[in-house]
């Protein structure tokens, strides 16, 4: 089983440790399309900072980040487990998981992002800002430039592939042909009577915490299943309430948030 989860927007900011090493990083078929990425935005990051802003889709407030990018280079890294402190990389907990656990999560787990492409739990980055919804110059849209780099390294995947990514990160990447059906989507909704009827709804923070959590149980237990159908029981066995509204996309119901 894979797992394919999004970064968060925030991030630990390391004051110390080793400079970013791209060939270093898991997957180093993608260093040429991580060097792009990190060209195109220590560039803007160094320009005009207005401009950087807008681009990026940061607040005034956060002109911090566009000059953090700009020293991308040399700037401390910490391990993407450590990195990643968003709601449901909180909930995941990755830090108190027990030994066999953790191996698991860094086996199994895969991070997608608009400056790396993909990462392991293991690789060391550093603090930076790009959504994966972002158009740099000259890359272009960032999800389009990963759709040309990542198929190939995706393609050696085994299945299931567990896919907890938001919308703009799974645009980066999704199997095709019969992998499509090694693919589960998960959509997290919150169950809730008001005035005698029964509601659903997606509610973004507590959505993250699920997944989270969810992510978390699966590596406790050891959960190992070699297809969608069995991954769906795994859950089930753990007491999530699963349904399953169309193939490969599995709809997790919570009442108690």
């Amino acid at each position: 089983m894979q797992i394919l989860l999004p970064p968060s927007e925030g991030k630990a900011h390391p004051a110390r440790g080793a400079a970013l090493d791209l060939a270093s990083l898991a997957f180093p078929e993608l260093t040429a399309a991580r060097e792009a990425a990190l060209d195109a935005l220590i560039t803007l990051s160094a320009g005009d900072e207005d401009t950087a802003v807008a681009t990026l889709g940061l607040s005034t407030g956060q002109r911090d980040e566009v000059r953090r990018n700009a020293l991308l280079r040399t700037a401390p890294t910490t391990t993407a487990a450590k990195l990643y402190t968003g709601v449901l990389y909180d909930a995941l907990d990755l830090a108190t998981l027990p030994p066999a656990a953790k191996r698991r999560a860094n086996a199994q787990i895969l991070i997608f992002s608009g400056l790396f492409g993909v990462s392991r739990l293991g690789d060391r980055l550093p603090a930076y800002r790009c959504g994966m919804d972002v158009t740099l110059s000259p890359l272009g849209a960032v999800a389009g430039h990963w759709r040309r780099a990542l198929p190939a390294t995706m393609a050696g995947l085994g299945g299931p592939i567990l896919d907890l990514r938001s919308s703009s990160y799974a645009a980066a990447w999704r199997p095709a042909g019969g992998r499509i059906n090694d693919l589960a989507t998960v959509r997290v909704l919150h169950e809730r009577v008001v005035g005698g009827e029964t509601k659903r709804s997606v509610v973004s923070h507590f959505n993250k915490a699920t997944k989270g959590r969810l992510v978390r149980d699966l590596l406790l237990a050891g959960a190992a299943p070699r297809s969608v159908r069995a991954l769906t029981a795994a859950l089930r066995d753990l007491k999530y309430t699963v349904e399953e509204p169309s193939p490969g996309a599995l709809d997790v119901v919570v009442r108690d948030l």
